[in-house]
């Protein structure tokens, strides 16, 4: 098995301190590197308490050595592509964490900066949570099973106001919705 502890916690931004902290209880930066390096025991509670300071899921830390996984190689940095010390494992944002049930908006007609053929895959919230979503695209229920789509503008008690991408749309008010599915990552085929 390959241990991807390092992989998941580079690819959040986080230091070794950073992960350690956000342990419950907290453990210290040498413990998480040990545990990342393979020098000390992986066990199954420290993935579960890893995995719960990352917001993953406890299998997501390791992985087949048999199973090819596509691999980060490099980074397109300001002056260019630049190589990395060493190569990683590559991770769906998705993939690294958050509470709420993901779903997928298929794209069939251009929209703002949509285009056929894209995927937008999109997080659940609880509308208490939908102060995190201000300004960003969301997915929200009608009645009748209908939906509106746009970018979070407004949020007056259990009235919400959406600006749909394209120009010249008019603003749309949803009443009480059950819930509202941020964007989270846009996929495309070249």
């Amino acid at each position: 098995m390959i241990n991807r502890i390092r992989d998941i916690r580079k690819q959040k931004g986080w230091t070794l301190a950073d992960l350690a902290g956000a342990c419950d209880p907290p453990t210290t930066p040498q413990t998480v590197g040990r545990l990342e390096t393979g020098m000390r025991n992986l066990s199954l509670k420290w993935m579960e308490r890893i995995a719960a300071a990352l917001e993953v899921d406890p299998e997501m830390l390791v992985r087949s050595e048999k199973a090819d996984h596509p691999q980060v190689v490099a980074a397109l940095a300001k002056d260019g592509p630049e190589a990395l010390p060493a190569t990683r494992d590559a991770l769906l944002a998705i993939d690294l964490g958050g509470d709420g049930v993901l779903m997928v908006l298929d794209i069939d007609y251009p929209h703002g900066e949509y285009r056929p053929g894209d995927q937008l895959w999109l997080r659940q919230l609880d509308p208490a949570e939908l102060g995190r979503a201000i300004n960003r695209d969301v997915l929200v229920p009608k009645k009748g099973g209908r939906f509106a789509f746009g970018r979070l503008i407004d949020r007056q008690g259990s009235l919400v106001g959406l600006l749909p991408p394209g120009h010249g749309e008019k603003q749309q008010v949803v009443d009480n919705p059950a819930w509202v599915a941020v964007a989270e990552m846009l996929v495309r085929r070249l």
